[in-house]
């Protein structure tokens, strides 16, 4: 099976139409348009639902059946969260809620005044539990990621809806997004990283995960050891159709070497695998082979 390749997969014509409908049709009509879609991605995306179908059947091990209805659930609810994250930055926010758990470990964090490392996961809705968070916990939220997206999709997001509202710092050969990160934490901010996929040819480091062996990068781990500020998990994953449950887990604000973070950041991941496993995003071959 392939590997992530660090781009995110869509088109522009489809960006257009979902936009376009959000705004002259409501959400409601563009979750409707996405059954339609999806099942189609369901029949002919065979790379992605051979991956998914393999890890719901040998990893989690349910049926063939049940195995089937979570890769379409899995689709169907991906998709639905593009379309939630569309809505925000349109400013379609009205109808959407959230429960937050363990919400006070990042006031805490904040109110320690180191800034706050948030490792997360290719599961639920980073950008919206973003959204959500922004403005109630703190003003500026960094994202570290890859700055790998096909360039006519974000130059028309951009365009169409105002652009993230995040303040992105990309991975950069010249590390100079080490200095950003050093910048947003001397200012008390944010810093959120994806830290769960990882490129041919970048570090990794091999942990037990949900009975097998799986590589996972190893710079989000290195950054949350070296910076002297606390240290969380986060996710949000969507339980309802317009609703999230975002969760945070005890800061870690002790000196912890990258494999210790990293063995509890993979436990945390397993449980909400486990919990939502219709929200596990990843479609690819996720094990060491």
């Amino acid at each position: 099976m392939s590997r992530w390749d660090g781009k995110t997969k869509g088109s522009l014509t489809g960006y257009k139409i979902f936009l376009f409908f959000i705004n002259s049709l409501g959400l409601n009509f563009a979750y409707l348009l996405l059954r339609v879609v999806t099942f189609y991605y369901y029949l002919f995306a065979a790379k992605p639902r051979r991956a998914l179908l393999d890890f719901y059947q040998n990893t989690l091990h349910v049926s063939e059946r049940a195995a089937r209805k979570l890769v379409r659930a899995n689709f169907y609810i991906f998709g639905q969260t593009l379309v939630d994250r569309a809505a925000f930055l349109l400013g379609k926010t009205e109808q959407f809620t959230h429960t937050f758990e363990n919400e006070q470990y990042l006031i805490d964090i904040r109110e320690m005044g180191k800034g706050g490392i948030l490792l997360s996961a290719h599961l639920g809705n980073w950008e919206t539990a973003g959204n959500l968070l922004k403005g109630r916990i703190t003003p500026t939220i960094n994202i570290l990621m890859l700055d790998a997206e096909v360039e006519s999709i974000k130059q028309y997001m951009d365009l169409s809806t105002g652009g993230s509202r995040f303040n992105v710092i990309a991975i950069k050969d010249d590390l100079s997004h080490v200095i950003a990160i050093r910048n947003a934490l001397v200012n008390n901010e944010f810093v959120a990283i994806h830290s769960d996929r990882y490129l041919e040819g970048s570090k990794f480091i091999e942990m037990d995960f949900l009975g097998k062996r799986a590589r996972f990068p190893f710079g989000p781990f290195v950054i949350a050891s070296k910076f002297q500020a606390p240290v969380t998990f986060v996710f949000a994953a969507k339980n309802g159709k317009y609703s999230y449950h975002l969760s945070a887990t005890a800061p870690i604000t002790d000196k912890m070497k990258p494999e210790a973070i990293a063995q509890l950041y993979v436990a945390e991941l397993e449980k909400k695998v486990r919990q939502y496993p219709e929200q596990w995003f990843n479609y690819f071959n996720f094990f060491a082979e």
